[in-house]
This record gives structure tokens, sequence and C-alpha cells, in this order.
């Protein structure tokens, strides 16, 4: 059967780093599915690679259409930034397995949309220090550091990542990945995904 695999995670977590690593060299045939987002776009990230960048408009236009599959909206420091899935072509689980980022709210929506039995939610868990500090070292790096919403972000991570909304989205110890070391919870997650792609 084929599913959507979907990697959810605080901000520095490390779920872009496990994302691309199970795209590009797990060996694992996953389809990988890009998400949208009004956001800047940040140092190094590339358009139609990280996310499709869009706009209000561009946002506005898909969901009149009725395309938006799922999405979540942040009131930053800078202002409304969105993030969303849209029915563009991109999922055809009749054809493939797909691996994508969100939330546990997103992991519901998608659900809601193409079957509980068809997504499953993957948790990669870390430290509340050692993601601020991973957070710190990250935005250091960018052109223009946003500090402010980083702390934003961290402090918004602690309500969408409860463990009520865990729970709601079917994330449990099972399908939850400490990642104090890079490596091992890579393979954890490799593994778990190549036996669910068994059954």
């Amino acid at each position: 059967m084929h599913r959507i695999f979907c990697l959810a995670g605080k901000s520095a977590a490390g779920k872009d780093t496990i994302y691309r690593h199970l795209l590009d060299e797990s060996g694992l045939p996953l389809k990988e599915i890009i998400p949208y987002t009004t956001r800047p776009i940040r140092t190094k990230e590339q358009d139609g690679v990280d996310y499709h960048f869009t706009d209000e408009d561009g946002y506005r236009r898909l969901r009149a259409e009725g395309r938006i599959i799922e999405e979540r909206a942040y009131d930053t420091v800078h202002g409304i930034w969105r993030y969303f899935t849209a029915d563009d072509g991109q999922i055809d689980l009749g054809k493939e397995s797909c691996l994508m980022v969100g939330t546990p709210e997103s992991c519901v929506s998608l659900r809601n949309y193409f079957g509980r039995d068809k997504v499953l939610p993957i948790y990669i868990r870390v430290d509340d220090g050692e993601l601020l500090a991973r957070a710190l070292k990250r935005e250091r790096k960018q052109q223009e550091p946003k500090y402010a919403e980083m702390c934003r972000r961290y402090l918004a991570d602690l309500k969408d990542f409860s463990e009520e909304k865990l729970s709601l989205a079917g994330i449990g110890e099972e399908n939850t990945f400490d990642n104090e070391d890079l490596g091992q919870c890579i393979l954890r997650i490799r593994n778990y995904i190549a036996d669910r792609m068994e059954e």
C-alpha cells in the first residue's frame, strides 16, 4: 500500500536534514512533496526545491480553487506566514509513497483528506534546551537574523506539539524517534518506513 509518511518535529529538531537524507540516501522509493509557504525565502533556500514560495494572492487563488489539502498560519513578528500543501498533482498514492514535513495538525488534515490508513506520522523529538541551541546557531547564519521570530517559533511549538495534539495526530512511542544521534535516528526512521512500505 502506498502511503504518505509525514515527518513532524519542532523547529530545529533536524527534520529537514532527516527528510533530505531519507529522500536522497536511504534507497527507499519515496516521492518528495514540496509544500508552499508565504514566508520570505531564507539564505541558501531555492524556490521549487525547499518550498514553493508564493504570496498571499497565490494562497488565496489556490484556496478559492479548493486545492489546499492542509494549512497552517503563524502570526509572526513579520506578519502572517502561511505553510500549506496543495492538491497540485504531486501526490498520487495509486503510484507511489510520499514523504513530507508537517506538524501534528497537518497530519490530522492529511488523514482527513486521504484516509487514516494512508498517512503515517513520524515524530522527531529533541530536548528543548538542545532545540534552542540549534535554533540560535541556525539563525546566526542568516544574513538578517530574526531572533524574535526564533523565540516566537519556540513558544508556538510548545502549543503545536502538546501531548494532546500529538495524540490526536496518532503519534505515540512507536512512531517517536529521539534525535540525540542523527545517524542512529535516521537509521531507525528508515527501518520504520521500510517495514510499513512492505505491509
